[in-house]
């Protein structure tokens, strides 16, 4: 019942939250400088007289004052409609349904990557603390982690895509070829590169830590008297302890994999939702931006409750939060 409770007041702070956002965005997208109708029509605007200009308004929805832009936008996004997009003319959803997977597969490819290759690295150079292999990829990542993203991609660019010509620089696939397995992946190799480059050693760094500190505890004694390896230790111990920060930081790094994956779309003019907020920003696409957001606002929120939902299944130290349970999670290891 309890569970059920808690469950409950997540899913209100959700709804909560995502309508606040909702109103922030819209207002700031609406009180932000430039004409949304040159979006749409284009130069043109220029020749339009100003009773044609209020006509062109009135047809976009935007000579009402902006609460009840609002309320109307509301109105219709609660029955499934958000708008059309000033630049493109179409539907909002359509637009976005034609590129959201070619975002889903860059970042999620790259989330995955990302803290695969975190965690062993942080595995291995705990298990290799102070030693050389351990400084030498703590001095390299730590190179890497200081050099802007977009740097990288025009390094990358460069060497790759116009001096050796092997792989291509921008698109995610080949003309005509979307459904060509072997182009995708062609496509993706630098976009990839860039973006595990840029987000690798910040967790795999936060990880070794962890780890490090963990290996300090009192529990990692007793663990050595009873002839346990360092191994052993920190793969059947010290790696259950830390399993709960660790998805923890997993989940609040979605906004910040999220960013970096827009950035590098941008870079590389990959057809992503990346792109289409740079687009809709540039433009004053209104509906556009607003639904981007909100996905992008969905998504984070969504990702940091659910790794508090998550915690209180796997640690049931933080049940003691709630006046549940108390139980000391490091001796229950060792049993």
């Amino acid at each position: 019942m309890n569970d059920v409770i808690y469950i409950g007041k997540k899913v209100i702070q959700f709804i909560l939250v995502i309508f606040l956002l909702s109103v922030i965005v819209f207002y700031m997208a609406r009180l932000s400088p430039g004409d949304p109708l040159m979006s749409y029509y284009g130069e043109g605007v220029e020749r339009m007289n100003t009773a044609e200009k209020l006509e062109a308004m009135e047809k976009l929805g935007l000579n009402a004052p902006i609460y009840q832009q609002y309320v109307d936008w509301l109105g219709n996004a609660v029955h499934g409609e958000y708008g059309i997009s000033y630049k493109y003319k179409q539907d909002v959803t359509t637009v976005i349904g034609d590129v959201y997977k070619n975002t889903i597969i860059l970042g999620g490819l790259g989330y995955v990557l990302t803290f695969l290759l975190a965690l062993l690295l942080g595995i291995f150079c705990t298990l290799h603390e102070d030693k050389l292999i351990d400084k030498i990829i703590c001095k390299v990542g730590v190179v890497t982690s200081c050099i802007p993203s977009f740097w990288v991609s025009l390094v990358l660019i460069l060497v790759f895509s116009i001096n050796l010509g092997l792989l291509p620089s921008s698109g995610a696939y080949a003309l005509g070829q979307s459904t060509n397995l072997f182009s995708r992946m062609e496509h993706l190799v630098l976009p990839l590169t860039v973006l595990i480059l840029s987000h690798l050693w910040y967790y795999t760094y936060m990880i070794r830590n962890k780890l490090v500190a963990e290996i300090r505890q009192d529990y990692v004694l007793l663990c050595k008297v009873k002839g346990l390896s360092k191994n052993e230790i920190v793969m059947k111990h010290c790696l259950r302890n830390i399993l709960p920060s660790y998805i923890t930081i997993m989940a609040i790094s979605v906004p910040h994999i999220l960013g970096g994956t827009y950035v590098v779309e941008k870079v590389f003019s990959y057809p992503g939702l990346g792109t289409l907020c740079f687009e809709s920003a540039k433009y004053h696409d209104y509906n556009m931006l607003l639904v981007l957001c909100l996905i992008t606002e969905i998504i984070v929120v969504f990702a940091n409750m659910l790794a508090q939902v998550i915690n209180n299944k796997i640690d049931p130290r933080m049940k003691h939060d709630r006046g549940e349970h108390d139980w000391n999670f490091s001796q229950a290891t060792l049993k």
